[in-house]
């Protein structure tokens, strides 16, 4: 069997999350790196015990929650208008440097990204960054209610893309 579609993940595969730090650099000077590491490792977090104990939120619920955790953690204020500074880049998060000559030189196969993101934060991202032209699909597990690394949550790429397991690679 030959490969017919390659899919990524979107955040720190295609996307660089660490990319946020600027903004949040900018809202908590000597905070931008900190606040960025503890933040993702959070998202994560807060993603799997969901998946674990069947208590799905979506991925921006989780995001949400766990930027309010790690301002809180390192004993910073804020506004309602920074905090939503800072939840907004999520959406123009900037690709890593390769991502978009990489894609474009595999866009003889079918290509798609299937993440834990929810399909508002996903379909923003990819627009902004210019990728919705050379994807073929934006999948979010939010149709099956559970984050990767479920297995559920791969089981989406072949009911989207129409493309047998043994012939994708993700």
């Amino acid at each position: 069997m030959s490969i017919k579609a390659i899919v990524f993940d979107a955040y720190g595969t295609l996307y660089d999350v660490q990319s946020v730090a600027a903004v949040t650099a900018d809202a908590f000077p000597g905070y931008g790196d900190i606040i960025t590491q503890i933040w993702r490792i959070k998202q994560l977090e807060y993603s799997w015990l969901r998946s674990l104990m069947r208590r799905y939120q979506d991925f921006a619920t989780a995001t949400r929650d766990s930027l309010a955790y790690t301002l809180r953690c390192l004993g910073l204020q804020y506004d309602e208008a920074t905090f939503s500074r800072i939840i907004d880049k999520y959406q123009h998060l900037a690709l890593y440097p390769d991502a978009l000559a990489a894609l474009e030189a595999m866009k003889d196969k079918k290509l798609a990204i299937l993440s834990n993101g929810s399909p508002d934060m996903l379909n923003a991202l990819v627009r902004n960054s210019g990728l919705d032209r050379l994807l073929d699909a934006t999948i979010s597990v939010d149709a099956h209610k559970v984050f990767k690394p479920a297995p559920e949550a791969y089981t989406l790429i072949e009911e989207v893309l129409n493309v047998p397991p043994a012939e994708v690679l993700f």
